[in-house]
């Protein structure tokens, strides 16, 4: 954990100490960092006013640009702007958290990546939102509302959301059932083959989970406890490893990320890839456009239903917002059903309204909508945890030890279990 964060974790205790004290001279039990934040009042965007600061990544769908113009259009009396905080997800979430640990006034809402909700809620640097999402909760996909719940609470409300997907070359290759079955598929002859995402980072941790999940395997168990140490995660590990080394998958996904995985399926010279929903327009303006089609992730073995992971960014009122009624507003604005079909039609991004897929205007620019949609009520969120930076480091630092062949399953799932353990002792 760095620095500035273990002197707030210490803070933190320090906090819920005093108030457990405080109980015993007749005070308010305070058990965990979060019980005592803020909560925002959704009837306080009735009359809101002044200028409200949106701050999150790089902006390169126009989705900020665009739901920022629309929103000024239709509130005269509100102004918002998006501030770009970082060129990549890791530079975005390096200078929330600087603004947040500084008690920055700069940002009312802060794009979040699903990850972060449980690190961001239990160092204090939220609003509570439980009152907002549940307002509107009835037209949100049920996945993606958990995504933004810790300790029974809800610290974010779903903007857009993301889960991957299977594209394949129709000529060459099936829609793939189970894993089992595409990476038969794949290996059957050269240029049926799978590329995705298996370089040592964020994406390859996204990219096991599904696998594992699907095979019915979890990281962290309901009560937090570490349950990654069984047969079934050395079975897919296993899985994946077989894969490069019969030729079904490229050996090259070793060094992959989601461009260099498109670029290379762009080439025409692999059946399958797995990525994400905005790969869909960026192929159709290539060689493939009408020789590719769209699956869902497929099942495991066929045993266990299939699962994707849960991806997306969420819209998080900072502690030290200054106008968060105008954030509130500006939230109200962005999750209804008639903006939710432009995050779809204008932006390629999958929204977090479910009546939304079945539209015709989106139909129109996004006919795998469906098999999205599909994935989406299928996918499961990341391990829950505020330590969520250091788990996923043990998960991909030790899955990608097997698929390049320097260590064996066992020893990578005794160690990424051990890793995992550590990281939760630490907070």
């Amino acid at each position: 954990m760095p620095a500035g964060r273990r002197r707030l974790a210490k803070s933190v205790v320090a906090t819920v100490a005093l108030g457990i004290l405080l109980t015993g001279c007749g005070g308010t039990s305070a058990t965990t960092p979060s019980s005592s934040a803020a909560a925002v009042d959704p009837a306080s965007a009735e009359g809101a006013k002044g200028t409200i600061s949106i701050c999150g990544g790089k902006d390169a769908s126009g989705i900020h640009k665009n739901t920022t113009a629309a929103f000024n259009k239709a509130h005269p009396g509100m102004t918002a702007k998006y501030t770009e905080i970082g060129s990549t997800t890791d530079e975005a979430r390096t200078q929330a958290v600087q603004r947040l640990e500084g008690k920055s006034t700069e940002c009312d809402i802060f794009m979040t990546d699903v990850i972060w909700t449980a690190e961001f809620a239990s160092q204090g640097w939220l609003l509570d939102q439980t009152k907002l999402v549940e307002g509107i909760k009835d037209r949100l996909i049920p996945s993606t509302v958990k995504a933004v719940e810790y300790q029974d609470k809800y610290w974010a409300t779903p903007f857009y959301t993301n889960a991957g997907l299977i594209y394949y070359l129709k000529d060459k290759v099936a829609e793939p059932k189970t894993w089992q079955q595409l990476y038969q598929e794949a290996a059957k002859a050269p240029g049926n083959g799978l590329v995705y995402q298996g370089k040592q980072y964020e994406g390859l941790t996204v990219n096991f989970l599904e696998l594992l999940y699907s095979a019915g395997g979890e990281v962290l168990n309901d009560k937090g406890e570490v349950v990654v140490d069984n047969d079934t995660t050395r079975k897919v590990i296993n899985f994946m490893a077989d894969g490069i080394k019969n030729g079904s998958a490229d050996k090259a996904v070793l060094t992959y990320n989601e461009d260099p995985t498109r670029l290379a399926y762009e080439s025409g010279n692999f059946g399958y890839q797995r990525n994400w929903p905005h790969v869909y327009r960026l192929l159709n303006a290539t060689k493939l456009a009408g020789k590719f089609d769209v699956a869902p992730l497929p099942s495991f073995d066929g045993s266990a239903k299939a699962s994707g992971v849960l991806g997306g960014w969420n819209f998080s009122i900072s502690a030290h917002s200054t106008n968060p009624a105008a954030a509130v507003a500006y939230i109200n604005f962005a999750t209804t059903p008639d903006w939710q079909k432009h995050v779809a039609m204008d932006n390629s991004q999958a929204p977090v309204n479910e009546a939304a897929y079945s539209t015709p205007e989106v139909l129109a620019k996004m006919p795998f909508a469906q098999q999205l949609l599909d994935s989406v009520k299928g996918a499961k969120p990341r391990p829950v945890s505020p330590v969520y930076p250091q788990i996923s480091q043990a998960i991909n630092k030790n899955v990608y030890s097997v698929l390049s062949g320097t260590a064996t399953a066992d020893e990578a799932v005794k160690k990424m279990a051990e890793e995992i353990e550590t990281a939760k002792a630490s907070f």
